[in-house]
């Protein structure tokens, strides 16, 4: 007669190798590969990843709600293989000078913020349970748009004088986006604290 721990045991680590959870973890896989792309300078391929780590996302999701086996490691991973993409491409796109730096260290600098500021809380006995704000949904669609249309430009296409104040707009609306969104979650701290 099977012992009930190992039961246990075993529903934990179905619950844990999920489909969904699967190709989440691909994605995060995924961001080495990403860097070394755009360092190589192969940036169409990189492109091609970046879409695909996108299609992935919306998949995995989608897959979480309809077989109903979403669970917390998905719920963490999810966000962190997004964040790490994105932080990782900002990174890697201004080491390669497709991005300005200051708006890599920007972008870097806010997360940091927000992170070591819900640490903080946490050890001060006030965890904090964030939700994304509108301004910070909006910031991340400019974000992901910027570094795509990067990207595709740098493995794809010219830049032409429209294409380049194009780009220019966009990377002052992630600019200040980032900024908004930033100062947005530091107040809604102040607040509660």
């Amino acid at each position: 007669m099977p012992d009930g721990s190992h039961e246990l045991q075993r529903a934990g680590a179905d619950a844990l190798v999920t489909l969904p959870n699967l190709i989440t973890f691909a994605r995060l896989c995924a961001v080495p590969l990403a860097v070394w792309l755009v360092i190589d300078h192969r940036l169409g391929s990189a492109f091609a990843l970046f879409l695909a780590a996108g299609v992935s996302d919306a998949i995995d999701g989608w897959l979480a709600r309809r077989l109903g086996n979403g669970n917390s490691v998905g719920a963490l991973l999810d966000p962190v293989a997004d964040k790490a993409l994105l932080v990782t491409m900002y990174l890697t796109l201004a080491a390669v000078h497709e991005v300005p730096d200051w708006l890599a260290i920007l972008v870097v600098f806010r997360d940091l913020v927000i992170v070591g500021g819900v640490v903080v809380l946490g050890l001060l006995g006030r965890p904090v349970v964030i939700r994304p704000l509108f301004v910070s949904k909006v910031n991340t669609a400019l974000q992901i748009a910027l570094v795509a249309l990067t990207l595709f430009l740098s493995g794809f296409g010219s830049r032409g004088p429209t294409v380049a104040a194009g780009l220019a707009m966009l990377t002052w609306s992630v600019a200040v986006s980032t900024l908004a969104s930033g100062a947005a979650y530091v107040w809604r701290a102040v607040q509660r604290s």
